[in-house]
C-alpha cells in the first residue's frame, strides 16, 4: 500500500474500509522501513564509471508542505551504458533551484563512481550545463530536442500544429549546424515564424546547446532525438502521480516513484535497434573515452 505514497493512518483506514482488517501501526511502519531501506541502498549504490548518454528530465508532483500543497519538481537521470542497456541513476526532489542544486547532483554522481559522461541531454534548465561541465568537463551538453519541439508547439493553435511541426523538421534534420541555422532563419521569416514569433526566439536562446546535435551521424542523432525510453518512463510516473492526487510528504512521493521505477527497470531487456551502429560511431567520435567493459 505504501506504493501509493500514503501515511500510516491512511493505510490503516484504507485496509479497514476495504477489507475490515485492523492493522497495527507497528506493522505498517515495518513495511515502510523496508521500502526506505531499499531506497537508501539504491540511492547509494555504486554506478558505472562511464555512461555514453545521460538523459536528465523532470516531472511535477503535488506535495503538502507546511499546510500548503506545492508543485515540486522530481528530477531523474536515465543513463545509457556503453553496451546500450539503460539504468535509472537516481531521483531528486527539488529543494532548491539553480546551479547549486545541479552542482550537488553532479557531485553526487561522481562520488558514486561516475567518471565520465559522453553526452548529457538536458531540458534547458538554468545553470544546468555549467554544473555538468564543472564536474564532467569533457561532457557534450545537448538540449533535448523533443522538449524544445514540444515547448515550441505549446505556442501553436491545435489546427496549426501538424504544419508547424513539419516546418521545424527542416531545422533539426539539416545536414550540419550552418544549414540548421539557415533553416531556423528561414522558418523565422516564413508565415508560420511570423505568426508564432516566440518559436524562433526559443530556438535562438537554446541554439548553443542545439549545435552539438549536428555533429553526430544519423545513428547517434536518432538515439539523442527519440527519447522513447524517457518518454515511456515519464508516462508511467505521471499516471501513478495522477492516481494519487497529492502527497502528504516528499518521502511519500519518493517512495511511490521509486517503486514505479523499480518495476519499469525490470522490463528493460535489450538496447535500442540503432545501438549496434551507434556504438561504432561513439568509438570514433569519443576515441579513447568510449570503451566496452
Amino acid at each position: 500500500m505504501y506504493a501509493r505514497g500514503m501515511s500510516v493512518r491512511e493505510i490503516q483506514g484504507h485496509l479497514r474500509d476495504l477489507y475490515g482488517i485492523e492493522v497495527s501501526p507497528d506493522l505498517v511502519s515495518a513495511v515502510t522501513d523496508a521500502v526506505l531501506e531499499e531506497i537508501a541502498e539504491w540511492q547509494n549504490r555504486l554506478l558505472e564509471a562511464l555512461y555514453a548518454l545521460v538523459f536528465f528530465d523532470a516531472i511535477r508532483v503535488k506535495v503538502r508542505d507546511e499546510g500548503t500543497v506545492r508543485n515540486k519538481a522530481v528530477y531523474l537521470a536515465l543513463g545509457v551504458r556503453p553496451d546500450g542497456t539503460k539504468e535509472i541513476l537516481s531521483l531528486w526532489i527539488e529543494q532548491s533551484e539553480g546551479a547549486k542544486f545541479w552542482l550537488r547532483v553532479m557531485n553526487e554522481l561522481r562520488t558514486r563512481g561516475v567518471e565520465d559522461v559522453l553526452i548529457a541531454i538536458v531540458d534547458g534548465l538554468k545553470g544546468f550545463p555549467d554544473a555538468i561541465t564543472a564536474v564532467f568537463p569533457e561532457a557534450q551538453v545537448q538540449t533535448c530536442l523533443m522538449h524544445l519541439i514540444r515547448s515550441s508547439l505549446a505556442f501553436v493553435s491545435y489546427k496549426d500544429r501538424r504544419a508547424v511541426a513539419g516546418a521545424l523538421k527542416q531545422i533539426y534534420r539539416a545536414k550540419d549546424a550552418e544549414a540548421g541555422q539557415a533553416a531556423l532563419e528561414a522558418f523565422a521569416a516564413s508565415s508560420w515564424g511570423r505568426k508564432y514569433e516566440a518559436i524562433a526566439a526559443a530556438w535562438r536562446r537554446n541554439w548553443t546547446a542545439v549545435i552539438p546535435f549536428f555533429a553526430f551521424p544519423d545513428e547517434v542523432r536518432r538515439i539523442v532525438y527519440t527519447t522513447n525510453a524517457v518518454e515511456a518512463l515519464n508516462a508511467k510516473l505521471r499516471r501513478a502521480v495522477r492516481a494519487r492526487g497529492h502527497f502528504p510528504t516528499d518521502e511519500s512521493a519518493f517512495k511511490l516513484l521509486f517503486l514505479v521505477l523499480r518495476q519499469t527497470q525490470k522490463e528493460w531487456k535489450m538496447p535500442p535497434r540503432e545501438w549496434g551502429m551507434a556504438k561504432a560511431q561513439f568509438a570514433i567520435l569519443f576515441e579513447g573515452r568510449f570503451r566496452l567493459g
